[in-house]
C-alpha cells in the first residue's frame, strides 16, 4: 500500500463554495493526486482537531499512535468500496464539504473509542495484528453506511442558522468563543445550541454520542 504523507502546513485560503466542494469530490473520486493534495492540505489540520476533541477525553485509555490509526482508517474508508463514501457527499443537501468531513472525523473516532472498549482486557493489538482479517467486516459495512445516510438527513433538516453553527463549530473546528462572535451570539447559547443538536443527533442515531 503506498503511504499517505500527512502534509502538516496550516491551510490557505480557498474557495470553500458547493461548486468548488463538488469539483473537488469529483477529482478525489477520480483518483486525481493533485486533488488529494489539496484534500489534505486543506482538512488535515481539521480532521485531526475533530479526532482529538473526541480522544481527548479518554488519553487514559489510548495508546499515543492512535490518533494516526483513526486518521489512516478515516482516508482508508474514503476509497473503499469504489470511493462509495466520497461518491454519497450531496452538497444539495445543503451541507458544506467541511463539515461533512468533520463529522466523518468525529465518526471514526468514536469508531476506535467502541473497539477499544469491546477488547478491553484481551491480548495486546501487537499480538493481535496477525489474526486480523484485511477485509472489512460486512455488519460495520452496513452500520456505517446507515449512519452516514440518517446523519446526511438529520442535517438536510436543520435550520440555516444551525447548519452555520454546525460549519463553524464541528466544520471549521472554531471555540466557542469564536463561534460566538463570528455568529453574533453568546458563549452561553453556543453551548446551548452545541447541547441541542448533539441531543437530535444522538436521537436519530439511536443513542450514539456524538463529539462534545
Amino acid at each position: 500500500m503506498t503511504a499517505i504523507h500527512v502534509l502538516s502546513v496550516a491551510p490557505a485560503s480557498h474557495d470553500d463554495s458547493p461548486a468548488a466542494d463538488v469539483a473537488l469530490v469529483a477529482g478525489l473520486v477520480a483518483g486525481d493526486d493533485g486533488a488529494w493534495r489539496t484534500f489534505q492540505r486543506r482538512y488535515d489540520r481539521l480532521i485531526y482537531r475533530c479526532i482529538t476533541r473526541v480522544t481527548g477525553r479518554f488519553a487514559a485509555r489510548l495508546a499515543t499512535d492512535d490518533v494516526a490509526e483513526i486518521y489512516a482508517t478515516l482516508l482508508l474508508s474514503l476509497v473503499a468500496n469504489d470511493k462509495h463514501k466520497l461518491r454519497s457527499f450531496d452538497p444539495c443537501r445543503g451541507n458544506r464539504f467541511s463539515s461533512w468531513v468533520g463529522m466523518l472525523a468525529v465518526n471514526a473516532a468514536y469508531d476506535h473509542l467502541r473497539s477499544v472498549k469491546r477488547d478491553a482486557g484481551k491480548t495486546s493489538i501487537v499480538e493481535a495484528e496477525s489474526l486480523q482479517s484485511e477485509l472489512p467486516d460486512p455488519f460495520d459495512v452496513c452500520a456505517e453506511r446507515e449512519r452516514a445516510s440518517r446523519v446526511e438527513s438529520a442535517l438536510a433538516d436543520f435550520s440555516a442558522k444551525d447548519r452555520t453553527f454546525m460549519d463553524l463549530y464541528y466544520g471549521e473546528g472554531l471555540a466557542p468563543e469564536e463561534v460566538a462572535s463570528r455568529m453574533n451570539i453568546s458563549v452561553k447559547t453556543v453551548y446551548s445550541k452545541k447541547h441541542k443538536i448533539q441531543s437530535k443527533l444522538e436521537g436519530l442515531l439511536g443513542g450514539e454520542k456524538v463529539a462534545a
